[in-house]
């Protein structure tokens, strides 16, 4: 055997041996070799933070099996992904096959190859030009690691000391929470404010159905009006109008009702869409969970597979640019399916907007444009295919023309004693452009052919009642962008971060959307109180930087973990006497059958339960049914509140097993709620 070929996952393995010869072996490390401890803190803080890896135990077959494959070969060439994880893997594997007893590895080379599709020519090209494991790359996974084991395991038993045992807290994951903490808090204080919008069906003499206006000045003064607020994560601004009263609307409808309309003016112009640039790992979480509902957990375990069986580029990336071979196979596949007037002169180039992109990646697409998508089904299923399909439109729309759009805009005025102003909104698509792709875009709402000065009928005048909104709960879309905004850790960790919270029971989801629980609240005044400086967006975004400039411009990690581990340890120091933090218990009307107390709902490893008011001296529990107002379709039982053995909310019937009756959505129960 000449070559010996080191991935992390069978599935790679399988799709790059498709591509070499009998001159290479593939094998896969099955990720990480060694590791650090999970029983200890691991890390040497009295030398430099030197990291104390173990060999991972469950992986002992697998480093055997690579040690003696090792031995026969005469290269041995590490493919790990291109990124910081996959670097640090490289390095592991190299050091431990290198330092090994069992085989002489003499003077056998090792080479580091990188590419960023699992394709022949992607392939062939990085075989041309291996390298050496870039050290930058290995120290940056290693700060981090570091980094994320000391506010791990130091914090993790303070939590156990001054809120519940079994807790734990993460660098990144606490600042996570305290958004979804903060924001519920934000809702809480938010003072709704109603107001009135006012509508008028108004049409041509020659028409057979009216157009709806809307009020939006009152003798030349707008009534719409913008108020700002600051939240924790920046501005919140809302729009309502200055008609406030209920008798106000009333009185404005009256004075409408007996006026006359009179178009005022007529206003059109041209404007160009253009289409977005394709994904990241950011943007691609972000429209899968408002297209599909996808968590990030689930869209990156669909991209991962999409990636090791070769059907899209490496998909933890915040690069937006495209090579330009892909870029021309891209245009050419627009030009041949859509025609010539569909593609711009020029190609599309599209800069990184992040500080620090990941290094030399691209943005996420199809591997083969050309490929079928039948062929992503058969292997993959479904849902890898939704998400491929996602992935492929995106891409191919973002070397598409711009859509040309008609916008119309007419005003009407009605006068008597004031002045009001109407205005009607429509457009025409001209040119669908990159929108061909995405036909649900091409909605028109064409006005008739109104002319300046001509009267016009009013058939009806409305009111609508509305209510200032508080600002919305985050949901995985709006939490990632936010964490990606702020500079809150890697794009391929967003995944990670969410899940954990979620896992911890810190927080829930209701309706698709974060709230957090009593237990995340606890933990989260208990960090802000103590480490305001650590749990903060400032400063966590400050140490990504940090993090980033080992790999951006070679700066020595140890220095940087020491500025930030000595005043943490301080820290640490002076919390060991700060009060103990209680768990708030939501009460409920159900009375304990053992000794006649209230029941009250607590959050345990597992999720919320009822337990007795007096424990510990009662030590009555049950389990918790989170019940609806809507009735299952099937039975007319009450529809509850469940989970997946992964923890993923549904609705069924409280009847189950008798009736099996399920959905992801309350939209997808058919019959309406109780009374």
């Amino acid at each position: 055997m000449k070559n010996l070929v080191i991935v992390e996952s069978p599935t790679k393995a399988r799709t790059i041996s498709k591509f070499l010869g009998d001159d290479y072996v593939i094998k896969a490390s099955m990720g990480h070799i060694i590791d650090l401890p999970k029983s200890k803190l691991g890390v040497d803080v009295e030398h430099d933070f030197t990291p104390q890896y173990e060999p991972v135990l469950a992986k002992a077959e697998v480093v055997s099996d690579l040690e003696k494959s090792a031995e026969k070969a005469e290269q041995i060439i590490l493919a790990t992904d291109p990124d910081r994880e996959g670097e640090a893997i490289a390095s592991h594997v190299r050091d431990v096959l290198a330092s090994s007893e069992k085989i002489k590895i003499g003077d056998k080379k090792f080479r580091r190859i990188v590419f960023h599709e699992i394709t022949k020519e992607a392939i062939d090209e990085a075989l041309k030009n291996p390298r050496d494991v870039d050290t930058n790359l290995v120290n940056a996974q290693t700060a981090r690691r570091v980094l994320d084991r000391l506010v791990g395991y130091k914090l993790s038993p303070l939590l156990w000391k001054k809120v519940r045992r079994g807790l734990s807290a993460g660098r990144v994951q606490s600042i996570a929470l305290r958004l979804i903490v903060e924001r519920e808090r934000e809702i809480e204080k938010f003072k709704k404010e109603k107001y009135w919008t006012i509508h008028v069906f108004l049409k041509k003499t020659d028409a057979k159905e009216p157009t709806e206006f809307e009020l939006v000045d009152i003798n030349d003064q707008k009534i719409e009006e913008k108020e700002s607020f600051d939240l924790y994560d920046g501005k919140y601004q809302i729009t309502k109008t200055s008609i406030k009263s209920d008798e106000y609307a009333d009185e404005i409808i009256s004075m409408l009702s007996k006026s006359e309309f009179t178009v005022e003016d007529v206003s059109q112009k041209e404007t160009k869409r253009s289409p977005l640039p394709p994904f990241t790992t950011s943007t691609l979480q972000q429209e899968a969970s408002r297209r599909f509902s996808y968590s990030g957990k689930r869209t990156m375990s669909i991209a991962q597979k999409l990636y090791e069986e070769g059907f899209i580029t490496y998909h933890r990336t915040d690069s937006v640019t495209i090579g330009s071979a892909a870029i021309f196979a891209l245009r050419g596949y627009a030009e041949k399916e859509f025609g010539k007037n569909y593609v711009p002169e020029k190609p599309r180039f599209y800069k990184t907007k992040q500080k620090l992109a990941q290094e030399a990646h691209e943005a996420i697409r199809p591997t083969n444009v050309n490929l079928p998508q039948s062929t992503v089904d058969s292997q993959l299923g479904k849902d890898a295919v939704k998400l491929y399909d996602l992935i492929f439109k995106r891409a191919v729309a973002s070397q598409m023309a711009d859509a040309i759009i008609e916008s119309t805009s007419v005003f009407a005025l009605a006068k008597n004693s004031q002045s009001y102003r109407l205005k009607a909104n429509g457009s025409v698509l001209k040119f669908p452009g990159f929108l061909k792709l995405n036909p649900q875009a091409l909605n028109d709402n064409l006005l008739p052919d109104f002319k300046v000065g001509e009267k016009l009928l009013s058939e009806k005048v409305d009111k609508i009642e509305h209510e200032t909104p508080p600002p919305p709960r985050y949901n995985d879309a709006s939490l990632i962008a936010t964490l990606e905004e702020k500079g809150i850790g890697r794009p391929s960790t967003y995944a990670t971060i969410i899940g954990t919270i979620e896992e911890r029971q810190y927080v829930e989801k209701e309706e698709g959307r974060f709230a957090p629980t009593n237990v995340g609240i606890a933990v989260n005044d208990f960090l802000v109180a103590n480490f305001s400086t650590v749990d903060d967006i400032p400063f966590t975004a400050e140490m990504e930087d940090q993090l980033d400039s080992i790999v951006h411009e070679g700066k020595p990690w140890v220095p940087i973990i020491r500025t930030f581990y000595t005043p943490f340890e301080k820290i640490l120091e002076k919390v060991e006497d700060a009060p103990r933090v209680k768990i708030e218990v939501e009460e409920t009307d159900e009375i304990c059958p053992t000794c006649g107390a209230k029941l009250v709902i607590r959050v345990g490893r597992f999720g919320k339960f009822l337990a007795c008011s007096t424990f510990p001296k009662c030590r009555f529990t049950k389990p918790f049914v989170n019940e609806t107002q809507f009735t299952c379709p099937k039975d007319g039982g009450k529809i509850v509140i469940k989970k997946t053995k992964k923890g993923r909310r549904f609705y069924g019937c409280s009847n189950y097993p008798k009736c099996d009756f399920a959905a992801w959505k309350l939209s997808d129960i058919k019959k309406s709620p109780k009374e």
